[in-house]
């Protein structure tokens, strides 16, 4: 078996299996954590369901178990202020929309029409649909528009900007507020040296970025594709 080494924030390089990179967490293990894991809200289940059927891109949900997290952090949280970076088809935003606060709001940026459009009508039958405001065009220039103080973040678009995002939003997260990062690991890439994808290059130029701020406590999980859990002191 062909070694895949990486090296850590230290310069200390490790060396893995390149099975690893190659399929991150055993579908057996992650099979036994759905068993074992509270079931998707029914509206979720078919938001999924309908996007795996007709989306080109479907890898792009969060899926049970990260969607579950979303929904249970989100509940322990109960953040008045929430911002999501990256719609996609609602299913995120519906599983964060239900830690809401009594009046609190979800702001959620998608890039495209077409799938902002997929994603309206999924709020639309959500309890939370007075909740979740929706927001179609170039991020950036939204969230330097909203003049909000966000308690919860979730970063989960394109990987090009993950940096330019954190800088945007993190003068505006509250003290205690928390940036999650979807991604991170993308796909086991960023554990190839040296790494090749510009978009593993991207997660891997962001996780160094976030290594170097002090002003954040900050755990990498396993989960999914990996998620950054970063909280603001």
């Amino acid at each position: 078996m062909l070694p895949c080494t990486f090296a850590s924030p230290g310069g200390q390089e490790t060396i893995l299996p390149l099975s690893l990179h190659m399929s991150l967490i055993n579908p057996l293990a992650e099979e036994y954590a759905r068993k074992f894991s509270s079931g998707e809200d029914p509206l979720v289940r078919e938001v999924a369901e309908y996007t795996r059927a007709h989306h080109p891109d479907p890898q792009m949900l969060s899926g049970h178990l990260q969607g579950k997290f979303l929904e249970i952090f989100s509940k322990l949280l109960n953040p008045q202020s929430v911002l999501e970076i990256g719609t996609y088809t609602g299913y995120s935003a519906l599983c964060i929309a239900e830690g809401l606060a009594e009046n609190g709001k979800l702001h959620t940026i998608e890039l495209r029409e077409e799938t902002a459009s997929i994603a309206r009508k999924n709020f639309n039958r959500s309890n939370h649909r007075d909740k979740i405001i929706l927001h179609v065009g170039n991020a950036l220039q939204i969230i330097s528009e909203l003049k909000e103080t966000w308690d919860l973040v979730f970063i989960d678009a394109d990987k090009m900007n993950y940096i330019a995002y954190y800088q945007a939003v993190i003068p505006r997260l509250r003290s205690g507020g928390v940036i999650l990062a979807d991604n991170v690991l993308f796909h086991g890439e960023v554990l190839e040296h040296p790494i090749k994808g510009k978009n593993a290059k991207a997660m891997q130029a962001f996780n160094e970025f976030v290594v170097m701020d002090n002003s954040v406590d900050r755990i990498m999980l396993t989960i999914r594709d990996g998620l950054f859990l970063i909280r603001k002191k």
